[in-house]
């Protein structure tokens, strides 16, 4: 019976959707700030030896860098956990993980962005979220084909240039 109910309520769990890459990212993070977390035990305890913790400011201030260190790494292990990774099928259509390049219609500009998860975006990087008005707009669409954006401010209009399957 617990085993039903569990995977009924898994039915309705929303998976974080990401990159091999941006999944292979959050690893990296994570085995960092373990390696890390060892050196911050052994000087909350040099701290905490100094004695009244009342007014020893290095030992709240490296509780607290424990603490946000930890934080972090629940995060992200949360992260892994409820993580879908997606390979594009193929490069015929825009899809998570491909890099498209678009003309802007209203000043013919031509940039080229890869499709990422929510986590991985990063514009000066290049890479847009799938979510966001841009990428929801172009998803699903073919090299050749005109979307129109409807951005909070504006609409805009760009042309599927080039599609690239994932590296």
């Amino acid at each position: 019976m617990q085993r039903k109910k569990i995977t009924e309520a898994m039915k309705h769990v929303y998976f974080q959707k990401m990159t091999p890459t941006g999944y292979h990212e959050i690893e990296q993070e994570i085995t960092a700030l373990q390696a890390k977390r060892p050196a911050k035990i052994a000087q909350l305890k040099a701290a905490r030896a100094l004695g009244d913790l009342s007014e020893n400011t290095e030992y709240s201030t490296t509780k607290r860098e424990l603490r946000h260190l930890e934080s972090r790494l629940r995060y992200l292990n949360k992260q892994l956990q409820y993580a879908q990774v997606v390979t594009p099928a193929d490069g015929q259509t825009v899809d998570l993980g491909t890099r498209v390049t678009l003309r802007f219609e209203d000043d013919d500009a031509v940039t080229t962005y890869q499709v990422v998860g929510k986590m991985e975006a990063d514009l000066a990087k290049q890479k847009i979220s799938f979510d966001s008005p841009l990428g929801r707009a172009i998803l699903h669409h073919r090299t050749g084909e005109t979307v129109t954006i409807q951005a909070p401010q504006s609409a805009y209009q760009v042309e599927i240039i080039k599609i690239q399957a994932a590296d």
